[in-house]
Protein backbone atom coordinates (compact mmCIF):
# COMPACT_ATOMS: atom_id res chain seq x y z
CA UNK A 1 0.00 0.00 0.00
CA UNK A 2 2.80 2.47 0.64
CA UNK A 3 4.91 1.44 -2.28
CA UNK A 4 1.15 2.49 -4.61
CA UNK A 5 1.53 5.95 -2.61
CA UNK A 6 4.72 6.29 -3.57
CA UNK A 7 4.32 5.47 -6.95
CA UNK A 8 1.01 7.64 -7.68
CA UNK A 9 2.95 10.86 -6.07
CA UNK A 10 6.11 10.16 -8.59
CA UNK A 11 3.71 9.66 -11.19
CA UNK A 12 1.80 12.64 -10.56
CA UNK A 13 4.97 15.02 -9.91
CA UNK A 14 6.22 13.83 -13.57
CA UNK A 15 3.09 14.59 -15.09
CA UNK A 16 3.32 18.07 -13.31
CA UNK A 17 6.71 18.29 -15.20
CA UNK A 18 5.58 17.18 -18.25
CA UNK A 19 2.88 20.42 -18.66
CA UNK A 20 2.92 21.88 -22.41
CA UNK A 21 1.69 25.32 -23.12
CA UNK A 22 0.35 25.70 -26.55
CA UNK A 23 1.55 29.56 -27.69
CA UNK A 24 -0.37 30.02 -31.10
CA UNK A 25 -2.43 32.56 -29.71
CA UNK A 26 -1.00 35.39 -27.99
CA UNK A 27 -2.70 38.71 -26.26
CA UNK A 28 -2.02 42.32 -27.15
CA UNK A 29 -3.88 43.71 -24.36
CA UNK A 30 -1.44 44.18 -22.09
CA UNK A 31 2.13 46.26 -20.62
CA UNK A 32 4.87 46.48 -18.22
CA UNK A 33 4.70 45.88 -14.97
CA UNK A 34 6.86 48.78 -14.90
CA UNK A 35 4.71 52.09 -14.90
CA UNK A 36 6.97 54.45 -12.84
CA UNK A 37 10.67 54.98 -12.13
CA UNK A 38 11.16 56.08 -8.55
CA UNK A 39 14.46 58.08 -8.04
CA UNK A 40 16.13 58.31 -4.29
CA UNK A 41 19.50 59.50 -2.59
CA UNK A 42 20.92 57.11 -0.23
CA UNK A 43 21.84 59.19 2.72
CA UNK A 44 24.34 57.03 3.43
CA UNK A 45 27.72 56.15 1.86
CA UNK A 46 28.21 53.44 -0.87
CA UNK A 47 29.46 50.36 1.74
CA UNK A 48 26.28 51.13 3.58
CA UNK A 49 23.94 51.93 0.85
CA UNK A 50 25.38 48.56 -0.29
CA UNK A 51 24.77 46.74 3.25
CA UNK A 52 21.51 48.49 3.56
CA UNK A 53 20.32 47.96 0.43
CA UNK A 54 21.01 44.10 -0.01
CA UNK A 55 19.98 43.62 3.15
CA UNK A 56 15.95 42.13 4.22
CA UNK A 57 14.10 45.47 5.02
CA UNK A 58 14.65 47.78 2.11
CA UNK A 59 16.02 47.07 -1.66
CA UNK A 60 16.19 48.33 -4.64
CA UNK A 61 16.32 47.51 -8.43
CA UNK A 62 19.54 49.70 -9.36
CA UNK A 63 22.30 51.42 -7.18
CA UNK A 64 24.38 54.39 -8.84
CA UNK A 65 27.71 54.75 -7.05
CA UNK A 66 29.29 57.86 -6.87
CA UNK A 67 33.27 57.66 -7.44
CA UNK A 68 33.62 55.88 -9.97
CA UNK A 69 30.25 55.87 -11.46
CA UNK A 70 29.23 52.35 -11.17
CA UNK A 71 26.13 50.88 -11.49
CA UNK A 72 24.78 48.13 -9.46
CA UNK A 73 21.87 46.14 -10.77
CA UNK A 74 20.85 44.65 -7.70
CA UNK A 75 17.81 42.56 -8.30
CA UNK A 76 15.83 41.73 -11.49
CA UNK A 77 13.12 44.36 -12.97
CA UNK A 78 10.22 41.86 -12.87
CA UNK A 79 10.46 41.60 -9.04
CA UNK A 80 9.16 44.09 -6.45
CA UNK A 81 11.76 45.93 -4.70
CA UNK A 82 10.79 47.62 -1.70
CA UNK A 83 12.21 50.99 -1.97
CA UNK A 84 8.69 53.37 -2.68
CA UNK A 85 6.69 52.48 0.77
CA UNK A 86 3.65 54.63 1.44
CA UNK A 87 3.47 56.25 -1.95
CA UNK A 88 1.00 57.67 -4.62
CA UNK A 89 1.57 59.23 -7.72
CA UNK A 90 -1.36 59.89 -10.32
CA UNK A 91 -3.97 58.02 -8.44
CA UNK A 92 -2.18 54.97 -7.60
CA UNK A 93 -1.01 53.96 -4.30
CA UNK A 94 1.83 51.56 -3.07
CA UNK A 95 4.08 52.33 -5.96
CA UNK A 96 6.68 49.73 -4.70
CA UNK A 97 4.49 46.97 -7.33
CA UNK A 98 4.38 49.29 -9.99
CA UNK A 99 7.87 50.94 -10.26
CA UNK A 100 11.56 50.44 -10.62
CA UNK A 101 13.56 52.12 -8.27
CA UNK A 102 17.02 53.57 -8.22
CA UNK A 103 18.93 54.42 -5.61
CA UNK A 104 21.66 56.76 -5.71
CA UNK A 105 24.95 57.45 -3.18
CA UNK A 106 24.56 60.75 -1.85
CA UNK A 107 24.24 61.91 1.70
CA UNK A 108 21.38 64.25 0.60
CA UNK A 109 21.72 66.99 3.61
CA UNK A 110 23.71 67.94 6.80
CA UNK A 111 22.33 70.33 9.20
CA UNK A 112 24.84 73.33 10.06
CA UNK A 113 24.48 76.40 12.29
CA UNK A 114 24.26 78.75 8.72
CA UNK A 115 21.61 76.36 7.50
CA UNK A 116 20.74 72.90 5.69
CA UNK A 117 23.54 72.56 2.83
CA UNK A 118 22.72 69.65 0.26
CA UNK A 119 25.56 67.18 -0.81
CA UNK A 120 25.95 68.29 -4.70
CA UNK A 121 25.57 65.76 -7.51
CA UNK A 122 28.84 63.79 -9.12
CA UNK A 123 27.92 64.63 -13.43
CA UNK A 124 29.64 61.36 -14.33
CA UNK A 125 26.94 59.99 -11.79
CA UNK A 126 24.24 62.31 -13.72
CA UNK A 127 25.15 60.91 -17.06
CA UNK A 128 24.85 57.40 -15.65
CA UNK A 129 21.65 58.27 -14.88
CA UNK A 130 20.60 59.16 -18.13
CA UNK A 131 21.81 56.30 -19.86
CA UNK A 132 20.19 53.92 -17.66
CA UNK A 133 16.89 56.09 -17.56
CA UNK A 134 16.43 55.72 -21.27
CA UNK A 135 17.53 52.25 -21.29
CA UNK A 136 14.81 51.28 -19.17
CA UNK A 137 12.12 54.04 -20.61
CA UNK A 138 12.59 52.53 -24.20
CA UNK A 139 12.46 48.74 -22.92
CA UNK A 140 9.08 49.32 -20.64
CA UNK A 141 7.56 51.87 -22.91
CA UNK A 142 7.48 54.90 -20.49
CA UNK A 143 6.77 58.21 -21.05
CA UNK A 144 7.71 61.57 -19.66
CA UNK A 145 5.01 61.39 -17.39
CA UNK A 146 6.57 58.52 -15.44
CA UNK A 147 10.12 59.65 -13.71
CA UNK A 148 9.40 60.78 -10.52
CA UNK A 149 11.23 61.64 -7.30
CA UNK A 150 10.71 60.05 -3.77
CA UNK A 151 9.60 63.41 -2.52
CA UNK A 152 6.80 63.49 -5.33
CA UNK A 153 4.94 60.20 -4.53
CA UNK A 154 5.85 60.36 -0.70
CA UNK A 155 5.55 64.75 -0.29
CA UNK A 156 4.22 64.10 3.38
CA UNK A 157 7.34 62.21 4.67
CA UNK A 158 10.42 62.11 2.39
CA UNK A 159 12.43 64.97 0.60
CA UNK A 160 14.85 62.91 -1.78
CA UNK A 161 16.34 63.34 -4.06
CA UNK A 162 16.28 67.26 -3.18
CA UNK A 163 16.72 70.02 -4.85
CA UNK A 164 20.30 69.77 -5.54
CA UNK A 165 19.68 67.24 -7.80
CA UNK A 166 19.84 68.21 -11.49
CA UNK A 167 16.17 67.82 -12.43
CA UNK A 168 16.33 70.13 -15.53
CA UNK A 169 18.97 67.87 -16.92
CA UNK A 170 16.64 64.81 -17.42
CA UNK A 171 14.16 67.51 -18.64
CA UNK A 172 16.44 68.26 -21.11
CA UNK A 173 17.33 64.91 -22.26
CA UNK A 174 13.45 64.36 -22.78
CA UNK A 175 13.14 62.12 -19.53
CA UNK A 176 10.59 64.79 -17.40
CA UNK A 177 8.16 67.09 -18.20
CA UNK A 178 8.98 70.90 -17.47
CA UNK A 179 7.77 74.27 -17.58
CA UNK A 180 8.37 76.15 -20.43
CA UNK A 181 10.18 79.53 -19.51
CA UNK A 182 8.58 81.36 -22.23
CA UNK A 183 4.88 80.42 -21.39
CA UNK A 184 5.63 80.65 -17.50
CA UNK A 185 6.53 84.23 -17.86
CA UNK A 186 3.47 85.33 -19.43
CA UNK A 187 1.21 83.41 -16.69
CA UNK A 188 3.65 84.93 -14.06
CA UNK A 189 2.17 88.58 -15.65
CA UNK A 190 -1.49 87.52 -14.78
CA UNK A 191 -1.08 85.99 -11.29
CA UNK A 192 1.37 88.70 -10.23
CA UNK A 193 -1.82 90.63 -10.37
CA UNK A 194 -4.21 88.02 -8.54
CA UNK A 195 -3.52 84.47 -7.19
CA UNK A 196 -5.91 81.73 -7.39
CA UNK A 197 -7.71 80.68 -4.91
CA UNK A 198 -5.83 77.66 -2.53
CA UNK A 199 -8.01 75.06 -4.18
CA UNK A 200 -6.88 75.95 -7.73
CA UNK A 201 -3.44 75.16 -6.40
CA UNK A 202 -4.46 71.97 -5.49
CA UNK A 203 -6.31 70.60 -8.50
CA UNK A 204 -3.35 71.79 -10.63
CA UNK A 205 -0.99 70.10 -8.33
CA UNK A 206 -3.39 66.66 -8.92
CA UNK A 207 -3.61 66.82 -12.43
CA UNK A 208 0.17 66.95 -12.29
CA UNK A 209 0.18 63.84 -10.15
CA UNK A 210 0.38 64.68 -6.91
CA UNK A 211 -1.78 63.00 -4.24
CA UNK A 212 -3.23 66.76 -2.59
CA UNK A 213 -6.12 66.90 -0.14
CA UNK A 214 -8.76 69.29 -2.62
CA UNK A 215 -10.61 71.33 -0.23
CA UNK A 216 -9.19 74.63 -0.29
CA UNK A 217 -7.54 75.32 2.34
CA UNK A 218 -3.64 75.78 3.47
CA UNK A 219 -3.03 72.83 5.56
CA UNK A 220 0.30 71.69 6.26
CA UNK A 221 -0.01 68.62 4.22
CA UNK A 222 -0.93 71.27 1.00
CA UNK A 223 2.42 73.06 1.98
CA UNK A 224 4.24 70.12 2.27
CA UNK A 225 2.89 69.31 -1.79
CA UNK A 226 3.41 72.48 -2.87
CA UNK A 227 7.05 72.23 -1.33
CA UNK A 228 7.82 69.25 -3.07
CA UNK A 229 6.80 70.88 -6.21
CA UNK A 230 8.79 73.77 -6.02
CA UNK A 231 11.81 72.09 -4.55
CA UNK A 232 12.12 69.92 -8.07
CA UNK A 233 11.11 73.05 -10.38
CA UNK A 234 12.12 76.31 -8.56
CA UNK A 235 15.01 74.95 -6.13
CA UNK A 236 16.26 77.88 -5.10
CA UNK A 237 12.66 78.48 -3.15
CA UNK A 238 10.69 75.56 -1.87
CA UNK A 239 8.97 77.28 1.09
CA UNK A 240 5.50 75.51 0.54
CA UNK A 241 4.04 79.26 0.14
CA UNK A 242 1.40 79.10 -3.39
CA UNK A 243 2.93 82.29 -4.82
CA UNK A 244 2.64 83.81 -8.26
CA UNK A 245 5.64 81.84 -9.67
CA UNK A 246 4.62 78.60 -8.85
CA UNK A 247 0.82 79.17 -9.89
CA UNK A 248 2.53 80.22 -13.39
CA UNK A 249 4.68 76.97 -13.62
CA UNK A 250 1.99 74.99 -12.18
CA UNK A 251 -0.26 76.30 -15.00
CA UNK A 252 2.49 75.77 -17.62
CA UNK A 253 3.29 72.40 -16.39
CA UNK A 254 -0.12 71.10 -16.40
CA UNK A 255 -0.88 72.90 -20.67
CA UNK A 256 1.98 71.17 -21.22
CA UNK A 257 1.42 67.52 -20.16
CA UNK A 258 -2.35 68.17 -21.45
CA UNK A 259 -0.56 68.69 -24.95
CA UNK A 260 1.41 65.66 -25.05
CA UNK A 261 -1.74 63.15 -24.05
Amino acid sequence: MKFRIVLCAVLLLSGCSALKFDDSYQSVGHDSRVQFIVLHYTSSDLPRSLYLLTGKDVSSHYLIAEQPATVYRLMDENRRAWHAGDSQWNGRTWLNSSSIGIEMVNKGYTDTPEGREWQPWSEKQVEALVLLLKDIMQRHGLTADSVVGHSDIAPQRKVDPGPAFPWERLAQEGLIHWPEPQTVAIHLQTFNQQLPAISWFQQQLAQVGYAVPVHGELDSATRNVIAAFQMKYRPDLYDGEPDAQTAAMLLALTTQMSRQL
